[in-house]
């Protein structure tokens, strides 16, 4: 028996008057009304109502236990509702990690736009080139590359995070030429140090061509503003994502390498506990993002890189 259940079939019955009245209000049959409240009778031990063919009436124990069970289920609806309306509700804190790349870059407009609709909102943004576990450091929402890490962890893709080898015009006048992918590896190199590979498979859409080819870099780092530097240094040939090399390529402080091959492409996207899908705030602010960024980020438009040309 749920106890609860019998006490709301209980005290709907009492102020109905029968019990087909009671089982229209909750939406269950009149013989789960009957059944229910059978059952609760049987738990006490008492009768509470007096009953007839097309009515029922309380007895003088249900009349006092009508008043306490009338009093707890109001309190149950009123939590109820409290939570509903907690979950519901645009306020409080949302707290965010993202990569520096994209938190400092691209992050603000869309703080900007959030804010102007739920000022309500405060933003606990955590910007750090670094894996995050959201529910292990207590993060609503973490932007970031690759899959989830367990199955406690949704994830909303956002956009395609392409990469570029690029560098310096000078460093390469004065440097091998680099017409092949093993050229490569002629030159330092420097790279994101999450990235799950050290065979890098590129491919050559026009010629249909493949080629592996192992890099040992240089330089590895968690922050990709220090592998950008690498490149705008003349240090050697740096993978940047295009969210990140934009700027430069479009003033000639970087060139690409190798333009006509393109690399695997993983997805930057929104991973978020599946504790929190519900939570409104939450759920705005993905689809905020998802309307942004709507899988055709701004920055490879810019640089006349369509969906097309993605190697996945």
């Amino acid at each position: 028996m749920d106890i609860y259940l019998s006490i709301e079939a209980f005290v709907r019955a009492a102020e109905a008057g029968n019990f087909a009245n009671a089982a229209r209000q909750i939406g269950v049959a009149k013989s789960v009304i009957t059944t229910r409240v059978q059952q609760l009778e049987e738990h006490l031990g008492v009768s509470l109502f007096h009953r007839s063919s097309r009515a029922v009436k309380l007895s003088e124990v249900g009349a006092s236990y009508y008043t306490d069970c009338q009093a707890l289920i109001d309190q149950m609806q009123a939590l109820s509702q409290r939570s509903r309306d907690t979950c519901a509700s645009v306020s409080g804190t949302l707290r965010v990690a993202a990569l520096n790349g994209f938190a400092l870059e691209h992050l603000p407009k869309v703080i900007e736009t959030f804010r102007k609709s739920h000022p309500g909102v405060q933003l606990d943004v955590f910007a750090n080139d670094q894996v995050v576990d959201p529910v292990q450091e207590g993060y609503d929402i973490v932007l970031q590359i690759f899959p989830p890490a367990s199955d406690s962890l949704i994830e909303r893709r956002l956009f395609l995070m392409r990469g570029v080898f690029v560098a310096t015009p000078d460093y390469l006048e004065g440097k091998p030429p680099i017409e092949t992918p093993d050229d490569l590896c002629l030159h330092d190199f420097a790279c994101y140090r999450y990235y799950p590979w050290r065979r890098w498979s590129l491919n050559n859409q026009e010629h249909k061509q493949q080629s592996e080819v192992t890099l040992t870099p240089a330089l590895r780092s968690n922050s990709v503003h220090l592998i950008q530097e690498f490149a705008r240094r003349g240090m050697g040939i740096a993978y940047l994502p295009t969210m990140v090399a934009c700027e430069d390529l479009l003033q000639g402080r970087l060139v690409r390498v190798l333009p006509d091959y393109q690399t695997d492409t993983p997805y930057f996207s929104a991973v978020y506990p599946t504790s929190h899908r519900l939570t409104a705030k939450v759920k705005l602010f993905l689809d905020l993002l998802s309307s942004t960024f709507a899988m055709e980020p701004e920055w490879d438009r810019r640089l006349g890189l369509s969906p097309s040309t993605e190697s996945n």
